[in-house]
């Protein structure tokens, strides 16, 4: 078959994409990073398992054709069609269900966290997972779980309605436990979370050997977004559980975790990856498609590019740009990126501050462009104000078109730009403000800087390097395939009976 779904070659590895939320239903840095890694390698076929959020997503990338498949595993939308246990299986269903929420919340028994994810993974798979979630018993469970006088939860005297909630977010949440895991190959999450967990089941059934990329550290992620979530605590801590033990789980099963930068490797041997099983793989563009962007604009003007959302930090942004205007009054700032669908309040909320600071007329928000080159050279400084990063392209892209920076020290950002830009503390108007006065009254400083970035994208961050390092792990892992007796972790499986509606087990 031709086109993007055809055959498989022969005598090649088998590679399936596990992500969330980008490749290939949206754009962005992590996108684009999917997009070179399989444009680069027509020698793989590649499979894509995408979770998205409901599933209706249209591609938003053209895919060569030894891409065989895009299956979807959508959160949210509909429930997934199925019957709840009943009688005996419902009781066992939630003896399950209670040992899963205390490893969540009680770090004396997250030891019992794997048996029990797969456990659950096992009614997924059966159909009856969701409709279990939905029903009154489970929500019932959290609270008696809660309530237990030994954790910390009971302190905060849950309600059912705390019930409801998290048993609805975890409901959600678990919907990639139903994936149908590959059996051959190498799966490669693209980030942590809930990516990972296609290739977990894999892993855990077959022996696929399981591959972690993680660009931005997800976990850390999770964190910084729950805090502005409107949940009680009690919410909070079961989830954040999922994720960490979900972190941790990934980390013990990968063959390889490959970081996009050291600061990203830090967290996972932290989380317990063992360091031989690390290896940092640094994100890559090509110099030639990134040339130098030519005359600076003539008015002094700030450029960003990104997706316009909160781990951006846009209000740094434009805080440390009403600072710039009050001492260079003709200087601009241009936002290129998409708002991605949920964030149109925090736009709004951009878009408020910069009239509530008196600098609307200079701040524009350009949405998505066509050549993201035009974003770097409309800019006389790039400026990149994240509260979270892995290895950011934005950065390594317009220090290839040569043009200086401004970033926040973030993830791989001091990796990234070495002494060839300006780096300052996140969430630090006044210092950021600071840079871009530096730089926007120095041209031939400027010009030093962006000449600095482009030979050191050149010398060390080129797209080759990546693909080259990508292929040479695809090969390695799908030769060194685990034998199903040295599977680190085997439980017994769940008779079919024990997992169907009304089953007596």
């Amino acid at each position: 078959m031709h086109g993007p779904f055809a055959e498989p070659a022969l005598d090649t590895p088998s590679v399936t994409l596990l992500t969330e939320g980008t490749y290939p239903h949206s754009h962005g840095g992590v996108s684009v990073w999917c997009d070179q890694l399989v444009q680069g390698m027509p020698d793989i076929d590649f499979r894509v398992i995408a979770v998205t959020g409901t599933g209706r997503e249209p591609l938003a990338w053209e895919l060569p054709g030894h891409v065989r498949s895009v299956d979807t595993l959508p959160l949210w939308g509909p429930p997934p069609a199925g019957r709840a246990p009943r009688g005996r299986a419902l009781r066992r269903f939630l003896t399950a269900y209670e040992r899963f929420l205390l490893a969540l919340l009680d770090p004396a028994e997250e030891h019992h966290f794997p048996r029990t994810f797969y456990r659950l993974a096992e009614y997924a798979a059966a159909g009856t997972l969701p409709a279990a979630l939905r029903g009154e018993a489970a929500a019932r469970a959290l609270v008696r779980v809660w309530n237990r006088p030994e954790l910390a939860t009971a302190a905060a005297r849950p309600t059912l309605h705390d019930a409801l909630t998290a048993t609805d977010l975890l409901e959600h949440a678990l919907r990639p436990l139903a994936a149908d895991p590959p059996a051959e190959g190498v799966t490669h999450a693209v980030s942590g979370g809930l990516a990972a967990v296609p290739g977990l089941l894999a892993h855990h059934r077959h022996g696929t050997p399981f591959l972690l990329t993680e660009h931005g550290i997800y976990l850390r992620e999770r964190y910084l977004g729950f805090r502005a979530e409107p949940y009680r605590w009690p919410v909070k801590a079961l989830m954040l559980g999922l994720f960490r033990l979900l972190a941790e789980e990934s980390y013990r099963c990968a063959a390889l975790v490959t970081p996009g930068n050291r600061y990203n490797r830090r967290w996972e041997e932290h989380g317990g990856t063992p360091p031989d099983r690390i290896r940092t793989v640094y994100n890559g563009v090509d110099p030639a498609a990134f040339p130098p962007a030519g005359p600076e604009p003539e008015a002094p003007t700030l450029s960003w590019a990104g997706r316009v959302d909160p781990i951006k930090g846009l209000e740094t942004l434009i805080r440390a740009f009403a600072i710039v205007r009050a001492e260079i009054p003709a200087a601009r700032l241009r936002l290129f990126g998409g708002t991605p669908r949920g964030g149109e309040g925090y736009r709004t909320a951009c878009e408020s501050l910069a009239a509530e600071l008196g600098v609307a007329e200079g701040v524009t928000f350009e949405g998505r462009v066509e050549d993201i080159r035009d974003a770097y050279a409309a800019g006389n400084v790039v400026m990149l104000s994240s509260i979270s990063e892995g290895f950011p392209f934005t950065l390594i892209e317009a220090m290839s078109c040569g043009r200086a920076t401004v970033s926040t020290d973030v993830g791989g950002v001091c990796e990234a730009v070495g002494d060839s830009g300006l780096v300052v503390p996140p969430r630090d108007p006044e210092s950021m403000a600071k840079a871009a006065l530096r730089l926007l009254k120095d041209p031939e400083l400027r010009a030093r800087m962006g000449e600095s970035a482009r030979l050191r994208v050149i010398e060390q961050f080129t797209l080759r390097q990546t693909i080259d390092s990508f292929r040479d792990i695809y090969h390695d892992l799908a030769r060194s395939r685990q034998p199903e007796s040295e599977r680190i972790f085997r439980p017994e499986p769940v008779p079919v009976m024990a997992l169907a509606a009304g089953g007596a087990g």
